[in-house]
């Protein structure tokens, strides 16, 4: 790229960063960046960005008398700031041509201590699809399989910190419970090992080194082989419910029913307090025994006729047939009385749990079910906002779910990357029961300082790595050092030729990366990826 061309993107970027610190942006300033941008941009050989400029320009009255605020901005002037970043990042490389989709692909998930080895097939794998999750550290794989919902796993046997066959040991039952196939891979490929793997539970040995290719249809008929079992199976594996595959199904039975006799169905949604305390006071194997009790007081409470449905993690959907609204919230409030008595013990301690519920009666069976499962999820969290461990009758006026805060931080001190991802973040769809709050820091310094983000909430941040007063890494060694750092999801931002700056990523803990230069829809799906993560 020409001198002219760098001077000329660095003055975009110096304006925004002059903009960033200013409240509001008188009219006349927005006008003449425009214009300036429209004039030179052809000139010198940028002539994308000048036709979006003139598109632009076309729209200002130079006269009017406004004020901007920098998100309005930001917003009006997007094309032409993504514009200069792929033209930027197209002047220097070429991109592959890759997949990109929108968090619906295969998730690997990959426990090996060699960094070499992790990205070097992170790169392969993901050029065909798949979505990895490279983990360097055991203990952490351990703990980060229950939010990475992992559709295979990959686990190398001789590691330093940990054993292959402890990690496989520790995850035999859970990855049996979600029939998640497991693949063992070692450079040791003597019989005591092979036999060794297959009898703690692994579905496919791989010696190393190993032919890429093959590798690849190794793991494409596991994959295959697990979406099959979860088409056919509509029954929750460890709590022996229906799993909400099965939930609009059931719904349009009552609904028929309902257009049929027009007898009157409820819809409940249960949800268990303080859940994570339990997870990471007791262990997640404790959590276990807690969700399958609570699912079979759930069985055992209701009738045959009504239908138990574990939603998700520790959330529950009855559906009460035949019913009304007041036998619906009774039927509810006993069961919670029943729980919250129930005593669970792990190493001689002694606890219990609650949960708190939402329950609504379906008055219009031509209402689609979204609209229930709003209203019941409203109530359910006015349950939990007056103090949890109660029961909240909806009513049809209600307005829509409440929902919680998932915080973005994005971390970077380029003016022209902080608005792109800005964007991209706003323009994602939310999750029902999450709404996103975004905020921009221009260098590790003011994110390390912000209370914005020290609060219970979780918080995604997307870091660059290479900064200035303190770089990446000590950014994110930093986030790894706080007390609930769990709460945190780190994606980095790295240069192409920085393979030592993405090892000590993986080291420290980063839960994804992404190599400089990407495409913008590359970091959407990514981002798509780890919002699931914090679901």
């Amino acid at each position: 790229m020409d001198k002219y061309k760098q001077h000329f993107l660095k003055n975009i970027r110096k304006k925004l960063e002059e903009w960033e610190s200013m409240p509001f942006i008188p009219h006349d300033e927005v006008y003449r960046l425009v214009h300036s941008i429209a004039g030179t941009a052809s000139i010198i050989g940028l002539d994308e960005i000048g036709q979006n400029a003139r598109k632009l320009l076309d729209m200002l009255n130079e006269e009017e008398n406004k004020t901007w605020t920098i998100e309005e901005v930001k917003q009006y002037i997007f094309q032409l700031v993504k514009s200069c970043y792929e033209y930027e990042e197209s002047a220097s490389t070429t991109f592959p041509s890759e997949l990109y989709t929108q968090g619906e692909e295969p998730v690997i998930l990959l426990i090996d201590d060699d960094t070499s080895f992790l990205m070097y097939m992170k790169e392969k794998l993901e050029k065909i699809g798949w979505y990895v999750v490279a983990i360097a550290n055991p203990q952490k794989a351990i703990t980060s399989f229950y939010d990475v919902r992992p559709d295979c796993v990959v686990i190398d046997i001789h590691m330093k910190e940990a054993n292959g066959f402890e990690v496989l040991g520790f995850l035999k039952e859970k990855l049996k419970q979600q029939f998640i196939p497991t693949i063992m891979v070692s450079v040791d490929n003597s019989k005591v090992v092979r036999i060794k793997s297959y009898e703690m539970g692994a579905d496919d040995f791989i010696q190393k080194p190993f032919d890429l290719d093959e590798f690849i249809a190794r793991v494409k008929r596991q994959l295959e082989r697990k979406r099959h079992i979860d088409e056919v199976l509509l029954v929750d594996e460890l709590t022996h419910v229906y799993n909400r595959k099965y939930l609009k199904q059931a719904y349009a039975l009552m609904q028929n029913e309902w257009k049929r006799l027009g007898e009157p169905f409820c819809l409940a949604i249960l949800d268990l307090d303080h859940f994570k305390q339990v997870n990471d006071r007791y262990g997640h194997l404790v959590g276990d025994i807690v969700l399958r009790k609570f699912a079979e007081l759930l069985r055992q409470g209701t009738r045959m006729s009504d239908i138990v449905v574990r939603f998700g993690g520790e959330e529950f959907v009855i559906l009460f047939s035949k019913t009304k609204i007041q036998e619906a919230y009774e039927v509810a409030n006993r069961l919670r009385e029943q729980f919250e008595r129930y005593p669970f013990q792990e190493e001689g301690a002694t606890f219990s749990c609650t949960f708190s519920c939402g329950v609504v009666e379906v008055t219009d069976g031509d209402a689609p079910f979204e609209h229930w499962l709003r209203l019941a999820d409203s109530a359910l969290y006015e349950a939990k906002q007056k103090g949890r461990n109660r029961v909240v009758s909806a009513v049809p006026s209600q307005g829509t779910v409440q929902q919680k805060t998932i915080k973005i931080a994005v971390v970077d001190d380029d003016p022209i990357m902080r608005t792109i991802i800005t964007d991209i973040v706003m323009k994602l769809p939310c999750e029902r029961k999450a709404k996103h709050e975004v905020q921009t820091f221009k260098d590790g310094v003011e994110f390390i300082d912000s209370n914005w983000h020290q609060d219970l909430s979780p918080c995604l941040v997307i870091l660059d790595g290479v900064m200035p007063k303190m770089d990446g890494l000590e950014v994110l060694q930093w986030i790894r050092m706080q007390k609930r750092s769990d709460r945190y999801k780190v994606i980095m931002l790295t240069s192409r030729r920085s393979e030592n700056d993405i090892a000590r990523a993986l080291e420290l803990g980063a839960d994804d990366y992404i190599t400089k230069p990407f495409k913008l829809l590359e970091l959407e799906a990514r981002i798509c990826q780890m919002m699931k993560r914090m679901r």
